[in-house]
């Protein structure tokens, strides 16, 4: 029996948490065909993988590379994911992705992709229906394999245009009528995105009206959800849990992490003590207990999980995430789009109302108020937790990398006064890093700790690249980092167990079929790496470098990396539909 490719004498980590064995593995076409003493069979090609490990090819649940999976460059714009080993991605998180687009409201949907493309979407997108989109993705090939989800954002704007408030009964109809559309196209299932409009404007009530239809097609309801912070995380996930339990549907909990909400009158203080601590840490590297916040949270989810809840959660093994600038602004004043925003912002009378409102409003529970939201990020970490990630504008390009409050130092103006004015020249097109301190500060990492080791959470990268900007160092390094530094060098957990968390967890908890796991009949996605070498080189301040150790990233039987280098062509990867 002939095979195309046999790995020899590999270290074979299964992805299912299981000790390693020694042994070859034989691929042919897309699939492994054996697994076993592979040594007198015939073979294309024979890979010696003495000394070096063997896993299945990392999967990406969380993240935004839809966003730049239609363009004909994105294997370029895809290298850094693909070389670090990650062989399949999902999708359409957030609540956005880029489809469905509806002829009615089609000018408040291409401002919505707006902030996250950084560009004018008009000229890209040439479909309107959301299996348009799945089958442009088919049609123009793949470097990696891809699942979508329905994107709640976009359903939204679809039916409501950017209406506040509740949908009216055949606004509801439209929605669920269009989520069965994605579904049966092929998404995997629905997402939200909580914070952010217009998902902000929705409600419990409609969340389980649409993930109804998500559990009549067997899918997943994903959820950034409504808060993060101390104060309201707790009730922004019995929010989406009840949701899940309501509508029967599984329950992924997106990139989860912990942020304090310190009282009056000690919130400045406390966050100059955070400041002082991590500059002391700078110096020498010391531990804290930082993820004392998030533990009884795990507890809880963990306890539900074990009697059987179908909950999953997902992380990055980052100390900055990102989002758009605008998600620090009030409700109240992203109501009717870019449009109206820049209005606002440039009404020297309003701005100072927004403002008012930002550093006065307390974060409550539901945020239905002027100025109580469940996730005031300014309020709750500082004006100086935002650094510019990308802008669109040449003229504004050197302001990547740098916080609104060194701006503010060398302007004269405050912060706020900064953001508000960068938005304006930009057009509403700047993306941010957020953090307590700066980006890449190992001190508040810590405080993801409990988290990225728990046992019933995925780790991912949560990226996105457009060609510009600043990339977050996970679109680099995330899982060489979580392998490299949380396994190998600090011993917070096994190989097995690391390896486990980035490849059969995920695809079970999205309902990946058949990936994830080194088994005879799956598909071919493997990662041949150096157990003892494979580490991050990235970081946040000069994330453009690839990792040490990954020898090989074969997708469905083709080796797309190996010694010689990065070879996308011809495309390997494949379109993954709900139920395939």
């Amino acid at each position: 029996m002939a095979f195309d490719v046999i790995l020899e004498s590999a270290s074979i980590y299964d992805g299912a948490g299981t000790q390693p064995i020694t042994n070859d593995i034989g691929l042919r076409g897309e699939r492994i065909a054996a697994i076993g003493n592979l040594k007198q069979a015939e073979a294309a090609q024979r890979v010696d993988c003495r000394g070096l490990a063997a896993c299945p090819g990392f999967v990406d649940i969380h993240s935004h590379a839809d966003m730049t999976l239609h363009r004909e460059n994105h294997p370029a714009l895809l290298e850094p994911l693909v070389r670090q080993g990650i062989t399949t991605f999902v999708g359409g998180n957030c609540g956005v992705s880029m489809a469905p687009v509806s002829r009615e409201h089609r000018r408040h949907q291409m401002s919505f992709y707006d902030f996250f493309l950084g560009e004018d979407p008009e000229p890209l997108v040439r479909w309107n229906s959301f299996g348009e989109l799945l089958d442009h993705y088919e049609r123009q090939g793949m470097v990696m394999n891809a699942a979508v989800l329905a994107p709640h954002g976009m359903l939204r704007l679809d039916a409501m245009a950017d209406r506040d408030g509740p949908p009216a009964v055949p606004e509801l109809k439209q929605m669920k009528a269009a989520l069965a559309e994605c579904m049966e196209a092929g998404a995997v299932g629905l997402s939200t995105g909580l914070m952010y409009f217009p998902g902000l404007m929705s409600d419990e009530w409609e969340l389980a009206e649409l993930a109804r239809v998500v559990h009549d097609y067997n899918g997943v309801f994903t959820s950034h959800l409504r808060s993060y912070n101390s104060d309201t995380l707790e009730a922004a996930i019995d929010e989406v849990l009840h949701v899940g339990r309501e509508a029967e549907v599984p329950v992924q909990i997106s990139h989860l992490f912990w942020i304090p909400n310190y009282p009056r009158p000690f919130d400045d203080w406390s966050k100059k003590g955070v400041k002082f601590l991590s500059a002391l840490h700078k110096k020498r590297p010391f531990k804290m207990p930082l993820d004392f916040g998030i533990r009884p949270i795990l507890h809880k989810l963990d306890g539900l999980i074990a009697q059987g809840a179908a909950i999953g959660i997902d992380a990055m093994p980052t100390s900055a995430g990102f989002t758009h600038l605008i998600a620090f602004f009030p409700p109240w004043s992203l109501a009717g789009g870019w449009s109206e925003i820049k209005k606002r912002l440039a009404d020297p009378q309003t701005r100072r109302e927004i403002r008012r409102s930002i550093e006065e409003g307390e974060p409550v529970w539901p945020h239905r108020g002027q100025d109580s939201w469940s996730m005031n990020l300014f309020k709750v970490m500082g004006w100086d937790c935002a650094y510019i990630m990308s802008v669109k504008s040449k003229k504004n390009a050197h302001l990547i990398g740098h916080g609104f409050a060194e701006l503010a130092d060398e302007t004269g103006k405050h912060p706020f006064d900064v953001a508000c004015d960068l938005l304006l020249e930009e057009e509403g097109r700047v993306l941010i890093f957020e953090t307590a301190t700066y980006p890449g500060d190992p001190l508040i990492e810590q405080s993801l700790r409990g988290t990225l080791l728990d046992p019933n959470v995925s780790i991912v990268t949560d990226t996105i690249l457009l060609g510009f900007g600043m990339p977050s160092h996970l679109f680099y390094d995330c899982y060489p980092k979580f392998l490299g530094e949380y396994a190998r060098e600090r011993g917070e957990l096994s190989l097995t167990e690391a390896i486990r968390k980035c490849t059969s967890l995920p695809t079970r908890q999205l309902r990946i079929a058949s990936r994830g796991m080194i088994r005879e009949g799956w598909f071919a996605d493997l990662v041949v790496f150096d157990e003892k070498r494979i580490r991050s080189r990235s970081s946040a301040a000069d994330p453009a470098h690839y990792p040490d150790g990954v020898r090989y990233v074969f997708i469905n039987g083709r080796a797309v990396v190996d010694p010689d280098g990065y070879h996308p062509q011809p495309l390997a990867g494949r379109l993954i539909r709900r139920g395939h």
